[in-house]
């Protein structure tokens, strides 16, 4: 239903757009959040945006902008006189008004930079100085100061001040002459002391905060954890530099996530968060070929080690027919481990200092899990190969037994193997995520194929 709203809209924006019923158009989008007018405009033409954009003032426009892909922005910068996106600009939330400056050429700059006042030229400049996986690239400038000497009504007043600007100001942050952060207090502190008593007197010392050059998922990470609405970042004088916003900890923590999923899936992350649908079959192509190339030619491995056992397969057949549960269930089993592992890893649970007894848990899990996996595969190959010819000199039971030990020793080592690959990446320094899906699969169908036919051989013939 919300869907159908959201076609409805879209259909009856683009109509007026093109019949250049401005006023109609106007009171329709006034009364639209942002978020849902940037969405619109991704279904206009340029011409049709242009037309749409005087009906705004520029406050508005850079709360618009704000909310807007950057690849429409900066066709939007190509399409709109410099003054007039200058005010734009001038407007928009300070961290993405940072990435919008970096994603613009020298040139482009050069032709911005002159309609910009003093105080946003500098801060886009002071921003977009921060490397992209720090602190400082997300952070904002647009919060309320006061001083732990102000009277409370002196406080209130200079938030007054701020507030126009600043979206921000739950948390008012206290900092002396030079902008060393003393603490904080929040709205509802102001509004409950007495008016003449002191900012000092409501003081909150104690406060978590981020250094500019720390790595963005650590902030974000300190966001979760303390469940604040956004934390100050200092620089290494302990001067306030900015803000992150819980809002950008959710996407910061949405990326790594979806990169960390995209390493284990064995897909290539790309540098950008891009869009299934709006992403071509050669980008999707190029983000998976690499990983499963290297893999297909791997496994390689389980091709040379079926055949090397052809002549036990070729006089008991029954063992090719229970290959594939062998190989799933120890798949799965990796899998899960590896799984939890990383998972563990990501939260701070657990380092590689504990990998002793991080495996020697998996181990005793993986034990458990063999005792009821190695039962159900005994039942059922005995109730599906019942009637199955096997030589005279064999005996199904002990066939089901020889079978269902391998997938023990299989679900046991593939758990240990899913536990010790991202263990072992982290510990050589890379992404514990790199222990990919596929990556586990591969080798424990390759370590499951000697163990199975290792076993079977050995109690069978």
């Amino acid at each position: 239903m919300e869907n159908l709203v959201k076609d409805q809209r879209q259909s009856i924006v683009r109509g007026l757009a093109e019949a250049n019923e401005m006023e109609a158009l106007a009171a329709i989008l006034k009364k639209m959040p942002a978020v849902e007018i940037a969405d619109l405009f991704r279904n206009l033409s340029h011409d049709q945006i242009l037309q749409v954009l005087p009906v705004f003032s520029t406050e508005d426009l850079g709360y618009i902008a704000s909310n807007m892909d950057m690849e429409l922005l900066l066709e939007l910068f190509e399409h709109v006189d410099r003054r007039f996106f200058a005010g734009i600009f001038t407007n928009m939330s300070s961290d993405v008004r940072a990435d919008l400056y970096q994603e613009l050429d020298k040139d482009q700059q050069l032709e911005l930079l002159p309609f910009l006042d003093k105080k946003t030229r500098e801060d886009v400049i002071f921003l977009s100085s921060f490397p992209e996986e720090t602190a400082g690239s997300i952070m904002i400038t647009d919060f309320a100061t006061v001083q732990a000497e102000m009277t409370v009504t002196e406080a209130i007043d200079k938030i007054r001040v701020d507030a126009p600007s600043k979206k921000m100001i739950y948390y008012i942050y206290v900092v002396d002459e030079n902008m060393k952060m003393k603490g904080f207090v929040t709205l509802k502190d102001i509004i409950m002391a007495s008016p003449d008593s002191r900012v000092k007197d409501v003081l909150r010392s104690d406060f978590v905060w981020a250094d500019v050059n720390e790595d963005r998922e650590s902030v974000a990470g300190k966001i979760e954890k303390y469940d604040m609405v956004a934390i100050p970042v200092l620089n290494a004088h302990r001067q306030l530099a900015g803000i992150v916003r819980h809002d950008e900890a959710i996407d910061v923590i949405r990326a790594e996530h979806t990169e960390d999923m995209e390493k284990f899936m064995g897909i290539l992350p790309s540098p950008e968060d891009l869009n299934y649908v709006e992403t071509g079959i050669f980008g999707h192509f190029k983000k998976r070929v690499v990983w499963l190339s290297s893999l297909a030619i791997i496994g390689v491995i389980s091709g040379m080690i079926i055949h090397s056992y052809e002549e036990a397969m070729s006089s008991l057949i029954i063992l090719a027919l229970y290959m594939p549960m062998i190989a799933d269930t120890g798949g799965n089993a990796g899998s899960q481990a590896a799984t939890m592992v990383i998972r563990a890893i990501a939260l701070g649970q657990i380092s590689v200092k504990n990998w002793f007894n991080i495996l020697f848990k998996e181990a005793r899990i993986a034990i458990l899990l063999s005792g009821v996996l190695g039962i159900i595969a005994f039942g059922k190959i005995l109730f599906l190969s019942w009637e199955t010819e096997i030589p005279h000199e064999q005996n199904l039971l002990f066939i089901a037994f020889a079978i269902s030990a391998a997938l023990c020793l299989q679900v046991i080592s593939s758990t240990i193997i899913g536990a010790g690959l991202p263990l072992l990446v982290k510990k050589l320094g890379g992404d514990a995520a790199v222990a990919a899906s596929p990556a586990i699969t591969t080798i424990v169908d390759i370590t499951g194929l000697l163990i199975y036919f290792g076993v079977a051989t050995m109690l069978l013939f």
